[in-house]
């Protein structure tokens, strides 16, 4: 009789449920799920999830380090009070040095967090902020399909320093930074109309976004030549005109030298990048010119040798493409994205100095940049590697003369790896 009711519960057990026998095929195959591309959907998935207890485990358990947050308040506030002249506005760390979309941004967050005061309601607004960055930048890697599954928990739960940016911190980098992300994918749409609004945006609120712009100028004239690519850079320009019109209706010249200050002086004890210098030598205008020099002939020769993998010369790009002698492929997400990744990136490069909160700028396409060439060198331990290191770079403070020499160790290994891999010279124009 025991036996029987043995037999019985056995039977009842029925079969196995869909969703189980699912999970247990993804962990036997659990090797496949970290390493292949089409499991990009389901890894970014789980880990976006995880990243909203991340943020609220960081937001209640690390203490959050007053450094901008309260002088974005003061300048914004002072527009509120009916200040409009640019050279006037200024918080504890100094000047207003920004754009106008950041101070109608910074001013709803304003009024949102009680004048400001509410700094954590601030930390989960910018919480939000992280996570539709998240969101932003995985459809652009799931479009491309180019880096394996495993390394973007590198890019979500392993990085200290983006978290304390974004919710620890409250820069605007990550705010503009977000805008742009939405641009990208509005590219890899071909809402490009749309998508340079964005991007106007974005450089709204800093101007770090012009990084991109080369990029962004040279997919353009690939799309529609120069002539149909005037309206959407005419587009560009009208919205920072229209943004920064209450300021520039009252002193122009102060607006435009304050908030777009190529020229601004940075200080020495906060760079991350050029430690290694005396500082003399970091604050000469020759340093400056010759850094300026190499990022120009730097993207002059990634123009000319990578970004143009079709049949046409530069001067021909400017036709319209159905004047073009030879018939232009489709943009595809490939190359959209490793044009923009890349014009961001030698900017960084030569950057005349990088502060902490810099690190957003070009964090999050990182990994493309390493996975989207193929030296059969750059293993991917070696990639890793790397990424590890310049994590370490970013989180060593304050800097070091080992910690910025590794830094441009890593930034030129990657740089040689875009030039050098062969899916700059091979892939960029295939079709979709």
């Amino acid at each position: 009789m025991a036996a029987g009711a043995g037999v019985a519960r056995k039977k009842s057990a029925g079969p196995a449920s869909p969703i189980w026998g699912t999970l247990r095929a993804l962990w036997k195959d659990k090797q496949r799920v970290l390493f292949k591309p089409e499991y990009t959907l389901l890894v970014t998935a789980v880990l976006w999830i995880a990243e909203i207890g991340i943020n609220i485990w960081v937001i209640h358990r690390v203490a959050y380090t007053e450094i901008d947050w309260k002088a974005y308040m003061d300048e914004v506030e002072g527009v509120i009070n009916g200040t409009y002249d640019y050279t006037q506005l200024k918080g504890d760390t100094g000047p207003l040095v920004y754009p106008a979309g950041f101070v109608y941004i910074f001013t709803v967050l304003y009024y949102v967090t009680g004048q400001g005061r509410d700094v954590r309601l601030g930390q989960y607004l910018f919480a939000v902020f992280y996570l539709v960055t998240l969101l932003l930048v995985f459809r652009i890697y799931l479009r491309t399909s180019k880096v394996p599954p495993f390394v973007f928990f590198f890019m979500c739960c392993a990085s200290y320093r983006i978290h304390s940016i974004f919710i620890l911190r409250l820069f605007n980098d990550p705010v503009a930074m977000m805008l742009l992300f939405v641009a990208v994918n509005l590219f890899l749409d071909g809402r490009w109309t749309l998508g340079c609004c964005f991007y106007s945006l974005a450089v709204s609120v800093k101007m770090n976004v012009l990084l991109f712009a080369p990029g962004l100028l040279f997919l353009l004239l690939c799309e529609f030549g120069l002539l149909r690519s005037i309206p959407r850079l005419s587009l560009c320009a009208a919205i920072q005109v229209v943004l920064g019109l209450p300021f520039l209706l009252e002193n122009p010249l102060g607006y435009v030298s304050r908030s777009f200050d190529l020229g601004r002086q940075f200080l020495f004890e906060w760079t991350v990048n050029w430690r290694f210098l005396p500082e003399e030598i970091f604050l000469s205008r020759y340093f400056h010119l010759a850094l300026l020099g190499a990022h120009l002939s730097m993207l002059l020769l990634f123009t000319l040798y990578r970004w143009n993998r079709s049949q046409e010369s530069i001067i021909a790009l400017l036709k319209d493409p159905a004047q073009r002698k030879h018939t232009s492929p489709k943009l595809t997400a490939a190359q959209i994205t490793y044009t923009l990744f890349t014009s961001n990136f030698i900017g960084v490069c030569f950057s005349r100095s990088l502060h902490y909160q810099f690190y957003v700028w070009y964090f999050h396409t990182l990994p493309y940049l390493l996975w989207s060439g193929r030296v059969t060198k750059l293993a991917p331990l070696l990639r890793v590697l790397i990424l590890g290191l310049v994590e370490l770079s970013w989180n060593t403070y304050p800097s070091t003369v080992y910690s910025s020499a590794a830094l441009h160790a890593c930034h030129l290994i990657i740089l040689l790896s875009l030039w050098y891999g062969e899916e700059a010279a091979v892939d960029l124009h295939k079709r979709k």
